[in-house]
């Protein structure tokens, strides 16, 4: 018993070494986690963002850092939360007008040019267009439904939209898009490509669109008609149905 109680007492030495000696490799040590980043940075950069963005530029930022301070202490300010709304609302106003008439002028001026270049069309309306590929194909009508490839620019170049970006083809009804495109279309034959430029009252106009498409912008489409979409045919009734409807029984 004495012997046993010998190796048992070894064994418990013993083993926990020989453990020790036959260590598995080391695993390969984490990378150290980013810092994370600083919030309050990170808030006054998307604040300042947005700022310019929407035409506020020009603030005062001494006046800024006031209110801001007022604002997030719960300190006395100098003016109500209405107040306040009314003053930002008055001053988005005034930017958006202050940006409408720039992009008009500018418009107008890039129109005024680009129209007198050789191979462009200007149309009635004030529609302009060049023919890049001439089709051969059919004239679609303004209750037609055509399928086009088609990228959309600001005059600065840049794009706004793009069906060859996202690889497939879109399909509109002539009658519910923007008239630059519903009077454009109707000059194309199917198989053609045209550059057509849309002054802001043939495009989105006074509003814009998005966050891209500015109050009174200049628009600079290239258009592919790939082909005009033929409504699904109506299902054809059975052959022994009444030729019209039968009229509804009198009521007792």
């Amino acid at each position: 018993m004495k012997r046993l109680a010998i190796i048992a007492c070894c064994l418990t030495i013993l083993l926990p070494l020989a453990a020790q000696d036959q260590k598995p490799a080391a695993p390969e040590t984490p990378a150290a986690p980013a810092a994370p980043a600083d919030p309050s940075y990170a808030l006054g950069m998307l604040l300042g963002a947005n700022i310019k963005s929407n035409g506020l530029a020009d603030i005062v930022l001494d006046d800024f850092m006031a209110g801001f301070k007022a604002g997030i202490s719960g300190g006395e300010t100098k003016m109500s939360q209405a107040e306040a709304q009314s003053a930002v609302q008055a001053a988005l106003g005034a930017a958006k007008e202050k940006k409408s008439a720039a992009n008009l002028a500018a418009g107008k001026a890039f129109l005024a040019e680009n129209g007198k270049k050789a191979g462009v069309t200007v149309t009635a309306s004030g529609l302009q267009y060049e023919v890049i590929t001439a089709g051969t194909g059919a004239k679609p009508s303004a209750s037609d439904t055509v399928k086009v490839n088609y990228e959309g620019k600001l005059i600065d170049g840049k794009v706004f939209d793009s069906s060859y970006q996202r690889g497939e083809p879109a399909t509109f009804p002539l009658s519910n898009i923007i008239p630059g495109w519903t009077e454009g279309l109707q000059l194309m034959q199917v198989g053609s490509k045209y550059r057509f430029y849309l002054p802001p009252e043939l495009a989105y106009g006074e509003q814009g669109a998005g966050d891209t498409i500015e109050p009174n912008s200049v628009l600079v489409f290239d258009i592919e008609l790939l082909s005009i979409e033929t409504p699904a045919a109506p299902t054809p009734a059975p052959a022994d149905a009444p030729a019209t409807a039968p009229a509804a029984a009198p009521k007792n």
